[in-house]
């Protein structure tokens, strides 16, 4: 039986980024079948190596969460051989991907956007920093709770009068990710017309700031600075989530007038509420919701929250469970959905990872390599590039090169 398609054959990437945002961009690329070859420093590796606990038998589940489908190279690119093994991937590649802040650094080490292209004009240069390769900032290096303090959103996360509040999962880092995928994609796809490559310049601030959306949008129209709404949506009443009788919680989404109509006819309110003077209207409710939030906790709190839900998902209002993330990751649904898979590891054994959340009818991602040890495909890649066993024991000699098995890695 013939095995599926891959979506990316034959593309060939360069990974010399770490942490989140370009591993992430570069693991879904190895997903949709790309060759993806990870570059690391020799007994430093990727920084999120070292994040943790949660660690696996030496392993950090930072790094197995978003590494898998790459070949793992531990080069020295500091020292003149080593870097030419660099160029010499990169000459071959179709995408490089880079997180180096600093234009110094690319110039020192021929990395350049002009420099790569010129030694292969069909490169798609990607580059991943903080805040972009151009402005004011451009040398300032970034994290993600820099981005997102810097782009609009951890001002307006919480509830009225507490504090900024970091988003708990890295969104900026994860947002430029993203982003990323989608520029390397595009930009492979107008290769095949002009047949020649391009740079890609993302950043995290702006990833993080693009994300503002309609709130953007608001400040734009009306001049004034969005507030934070808490639980509740800026535009949208009821949008939120409840209490319901056992002391769980749901939410639920009354969109429109007609699903606020099915929503009050769902928690046995009369035509009182839902024609009410303050509350006839979305627009009404979004300016009366102090008010209507109240009489809203005295419908719900009626019910069990599991009846709520299917109360309401009969009646087609958008509701659902509020999950703690072990009971997200284990619905039945998501389940259902294969959005977890399970690999091998050489040294960790078994382990799980978060699927592409993308499903293809005819080219499916494939999930064929477990992240790499520090180095576990060294040898395998020179030899590639053609060098002989003899050449490559040398490189490791001289500390150019490391590997897993060698005392190295």
């Amino acid at each position: 039986m013939q095995a599926n398609p891959l979506i990316l054959p034959g593309v060939k990437v360069v990974d010399l980024t770490q942490a989140l945002a370009g591993p992430t961009c570069s693991m879904y690329l190895g997903d949709m079948g790309a060759d993806v070859i990870k570059i690391e420093q020799p007994g430093i590796g990727d920084v999120c190596r070292g994040w943790g606990p949660p660690f696996i038998e030496g392993e950090s589940a930072y790094f197995l969460s978003t590494n898998r489908n790459k070949r793992g190279i531990a080069l020295n690119y500091t020292k003149p051989e080593g870097l030419a093994i660099l160029h010499q991937l990169i000459d071959q590649a179709d995408v490089f991907l880079i997180n180096l802040p600093r234009q110094a650094s690319l110039d020192k080490y021929g990395l350049s956007v002009e420099a790569c292209l010129a030694r292969n004009p069909r490169l798609i240069h990607a580059s991943i920093t903080g805040f972009g390769r151009s402005g004011p900032y451009s040398d300032r290096s970034g994290f993600d709770i820099v981005a997102q303090a810097m782009g609009g959103l951890m001002e307006l996360t919480g509830e009225p009068g507490d504090p900024p509040m970091r988003f708990p999962m890295a969104m900026a880092d994860f947002a430029a990710g993203l982003y990323t995928l989608i520029s390397v994609l595009a930009a492979l796809l107008a290769r095949q017309h002009t047949g020649v490559g391009q740079s890609i310049d993302v950043s995290l601030v702006e990833s993080q700031l693009n994300w503002l959306s309609y709130l953007a949008g608001n400040y734009f129209t009306t001049g004034e600075p969005p507030q934070k709404t808490g639980n509740q949506h800026p535009t949208i009443t009821p949008y939120q989530p409840f209490k319901a009788g056992d002391g769980k919680w749901i939410v639920v989404a009354a969109g429109s007038e007609r699903l606020w109509r099915k929503f009050c006819e769902v928690i046995g309110a009369d035509e009182g509420l839902v024609n009410h003077p303050l509350f006839a209207t979305n627009a009404l409710r979004n300016v009366n919701r102090d008010q209507l939030t109240p009489i809203l906790d005295g419908f719900l709190a009626a019910r069990p929250a599991r009846e709520w839900v299917d109360l309401m998902n009969a009646a087609e209002i958008p509701s659902g469970p509020l999950y703690a993330v072990d009971e997200a990751l284990n619905d039945p649904h998501i389940r259902s959905r294969h959005m977890i898979v399970q690999m091998e590891h050489p040294t960790v054994g078994p382990f799980k990872s978060l699927a592409f959340p993308g499903f293809f009818s005819g080219t499916p991602t494939s999930y064929r390599l477990a992240p790499p040890r520090l180095g576990e495909h060294t040898d395998q890649v020179l030899a590639e590039l053609g060098y002989d066993a003899d050449a490559v024991a040398r490189l490791h000699a001289e500390g150019v090169v490391a590997g897993v098995g060698k005392g190295e890695g």
